[in-house]
């Protein structure tokens, strides 16, 4: 099972200035153990051009006691 957090970026223009911040988030996230997974759009202008997104970031889930497997004998 694979756990995920999202990140909400503001991008305003695709000018190249976000990219820093996008950078940003994937490495931090990747020090924390996710991957970056990709991302969706969360809102779009008049003219179709996407100004605010998601990142989405995935790991392994950690097994939870109820969900653990038993050694098999």
């Amino acid at each position: 099972m694979k756990k995920y957090e999202y990140v909400q970026i503001h991008i305003g223009r695709m000018d190249g200035s976000k990219s820093g911040e996008i950078r940003q988030a994937i490495n931090d996230y990747a020090a924390k153990g996710f991957r970056y997974a990709g991302f969706v759009p969360v809102r779009e202008n008049d003219r179709g051009r996407i100004t605010d997104m998601d990142l989405i970031f995935e790991k392994d889930a950690e097994p939870s006691p109820d969900n653990a497997q038993p050694f098999p004998l």
